[in-house]
């Protein structure tokens, strides 16, 4: 196996793009809970706390799934034999320390969500994830969270409060829309996630039923005055977005959940406007 292989093998665990893209989510997080501080060490602590926390999760993840993963995911790291579940667990090991040094200079609520997202992932990748719907949860409140931890950095840590509820919400939706899509590893690994315990059309109208929610979530900002019509005219298209990508679940789980996340995104960066725009004055 040339250097290279394993080198990429051992970058493929961390799933560099989420990895980062958490990081962005921190980032937002702290944008959208009252700008950053003059003293931004905090926010960039507090991103690269997200981003090693979550290369790390990845990859005991994929140390955990290493069998499913031989069904649904040959091309993995694991089974495709880049890397060995043992080294697997030791880099997602250093890449755990890497989040605590980096964490170690935020304000004690951002070290407490920090420290309660920890357990719950490792608790997640251990007993969880094979529950029918609790292993989304905890999934879905993880990512709600990252707006919390990155409002937390600058002392505000409700500050994003109703992006965090519409991100977990939303995700909850994927997750459930990605356990369709690997019903059939899953199956065969013996998990009882939620499509196998009540079926996939049922799983899949509640995550509709859910999404509905974070659409409702969704338009608080603007409500309350908040936000004006800058942030309106993202957050109706990401919403729209997501509502089709809930639909086209039930024929395409895998481009649907793609597309649910790349509506998240957009839902993000809608937020990111509206603070933006209040901070500066701005009338729309």
């Amino acid at each position: 196996m040339s250097l290279g292989v394993r080198t990429r093998g051992f970058l493929q665990l961390t799933r560099p793009g989420n990895a980062i893209a958490a990081g962005v989510l921190t980032f937002t997080g702290a944008i959208v809970a009252g700008g950053i501080p003059d003293d931004g060490l905090v926010v960039v602590a507090a991103i690269l706390a997200t981003i090693f926390a979550t290369g790390a999760g990845n990859a005991v993840n994929d140390y955990f799934d290493r069998e499913i993963d031989r069904i649904n995911r040959p091309d993995r790291p694991i089974p495709s034999g880049a890397v060995s579940a043992a080294e697997a667990k030791w880099f997602s090991i250093t890449l755990f320390g890497g989040a605590v040094v980096s964490a170690l200079v935020l304000p004690l609520v951002a070290i407490a969500i920090a420290v309660v997202n920890l357990v719950a992932l490792l608790a997640y990748t251990e007993f969880f994830k094979g529950l029918p719907g609790v292993g989304n949860v905890v999934v879905a409140a993880l990512t709600g969270s990252t707006f919390l931890f990155g409002g937390a950095a600058v002392g505000e840590p409700l500050g994003a409060a109703v992006l965090s509820v519409l991100a977990a919400l939303a995700t909850l939706t994927r997750e459930i829309v990605k356990d369709v899509e690997d019903i059939a590893g899953d199956r065969e690994e013996g998990l009882r996630t939620l499509p196998i315990v009540i079926g996939e059309r049922r799983s899949l109208v509640f995550g509709s039923v859910v999404l509905v929610a974070a659409v409702v979530a969704s338009a608080v900002p603007y409500l309350d005055g908040e936000f004006g019509l800058a942030y309106l005219g993202l957050v109706i298209p990401a919403d729209a977005v997501m509502v089709v990508a809930s639909v086209r679940s039930f024929d395409d789980p895998g481009l649907a959940q793609r597309r649910l996340k790349h509506g998240m995104f957009l839902a993000a960066a809608a937020f990111i406007v509206g603070r933006v725009v209040s901070l500066t004055g701005g009338s729309v």
